[in-house]
């Protein structure tokens, strides 16, 4: 089986309201809502893995003025949300709804289990009302909703439940992403000629989205305000404003206001709104400084979108890197060496000197504090792109570097896989240890 562009934008891009881990949970209490005969929850409980947890532990939910936790997430789902709206599902929220959920958890009726051995994505919620039982299961991805079940009994209801040809079904992303992974970056590279009106649409609404992220976080300056702090360095002729550090105030700025909880959609990429940021905003920073058409900008992003997908491809959603700086990063240094007319050699050096330079980066966990990642992971990118364009490459003498970019790229994963599944283990200690004594 063989695939085209459009798949691969269908499959990996799409606009999440809110970070995707606690959006998914509120997803899973949606859909297992839904079945309720009377609208009413006395009690929830959920199961998820230990990525799942790690990455909705400490961000803030959109339309709750700041709240946090994998708890809030499932009551608000299941009070308020939508399920047919799948990573907006919170789009529906109201201040009513947020007090309603404080109330439940004030109660103690939300009950969180951290399934710590379970590997892979998995979320499953049961909603107790009366006599009624209500459950859902999400696995692998963040809107593959697997399971619904009313007092045990099976249900179908409607188009939660994901299909063979849906965006976020798990059989047909792991036959896109096992053929993803036996192409060259050349092959990739072709992928962009097929683009349509359709996707260039789609690719600026993804341009839209996110500097609607980005313009937020620079006038409000939300969470810790990395993206506003550099443009007000910049103004006071501290730093010095170029296409570097336009990529990193714009990907941070985004960030800052997304991780702080504000109800804006971001596009994602590879299931992560902040994959999304990291892929589309440096390229578009870059735009800004040179004489380029829209076209070749949105054929860029849209390269970068699939050098995300084949990265991630290779080391699974979630995982110990963070795949802002490794996998979206490398998207984006691709995309800038292409809308700079860089040729497949200079795309491949871009690709390369963004691995060696940022591959360390580890994930611990969704939070205000991914504005600095994001600011790293921008800015690198386009410098990335820039040593490469100038002949500097990384020798594949060098640590995880391949003699190819496909090497690289699948090197990538073996060690996201392989390598940091104990790291993985040790920072979510790290993290529950801190939540424990208080901290």
């Amino acid at each position: 089986m063989s695939y085209a562009v459009k798949d691969i934008l269908k499959m990996n891009v799409a606009p999440a309201l809110g970070c995707t881990e606690p959006v998914a949970i509120a997803l899973g209490a949606a859909a297992a809502s839904t079945l309720l005969p009377e609208k009413t929850v006395d009690a929830i409980e959920i199961w998820v893995d230990p990525n799942i947890y790690k990455n909705g532990l400490a961000v803030s939910i959109p339309g709750t003025n700041g709240l946090t936790g994998l708890d809030t997430a499932a009551a608000i789902g299941a009070l308020g949300g939508d399920a047919a709206l799948k990573l907006e599902v919170l789009k529906p929220i109201t201040d009513e709804i947020v007090f309603s959920a404080k109330k439940l958890l004030e109660a103690g009726k939300v009950k969180v289990n951290l399934l710590t051995d379970h590997k892979g994505l998995y979320i499953k919620t049961v909603i107790h009302s009366g006599e009624d039982r209500a459950e859902s299961v999400i696995r692998d991805l963040h809107d593959n909703i697997v399971t619904l079940r009313l007092n045990d009994q099976a249900e179908s209801a409607g188009d939660l439940i994901s299909t063979e040809s849906g965006a976020g079904n798990k059989s047909g992303l792991l036959q896109l992403e096992s053929w993803l992974k036996d192409l060259s970056l050349a092959d990739l590279l072709e992928m962009v000629d097929e683009i349509d009106e359709d996707d260039k649409k789609f690719l600026e609404e993804g341009i839209h989205f996110n500097l609607q992220l980005a313009e937020h976080g620079l006038k409000h300056g939300q969470g810790l305000g990395v993206g506003k702090t550099l443009e007000r360095l910049s103004r006071q002729g501290l730093i010095k404003k170029d296409m570097i550090l336009e990529a990193r105030i714009l990907a941070s700025a985004a960030a800052d206001a997304r991780m702080s909880g504000v109800n804006l959609p971001a596009m994602s990429s590879a299931g992560s709104g902040n994959h999304g940021l990291t892929a589309i905003l440096p390229i578009k920073a870059v735009y800004d400084f040179v004489d380029c058409d829209r076209d070749t900008l949105l054929e860029a992003i849209c390269l970068s979108h699939i050098i995300t997908a084949y990265i991630k491809a290779h080391t699974g959603r979630l995982s110990a890197v963070c795949g802002c700086s490794i996998a979206a990063g490398a998207g984006a240094a691709a995309g800038v060496a292409y809308l700079l007319a860089g040729s497949i050699h200079h795309i491949a050096g871009a690709i390369k000197n963004l691995t060696e330079d940022l591959a360390g980066v580890i994930c611990d966990g969704a939070k205000a504090g991914c504005a600095f990642k994001l600011a790293t992971a921008a800015g690198t990118a386009v410098q990335a792109a820039l040593f490469s364009l100038h002949g500097v490459n990384v020798l594949p003498t060098d640590g995880i570097i391949g003699a190819s970019p496909e090497q690289t790229m699948q090197n990538i994963g073996t060690l996201s896989t392989q390598g940091m599944i104990e790291t993985d283990r040790t920072i979510l200690k790290i993290m529950l240890d801190k939540q424990f004594s208080g901290y």
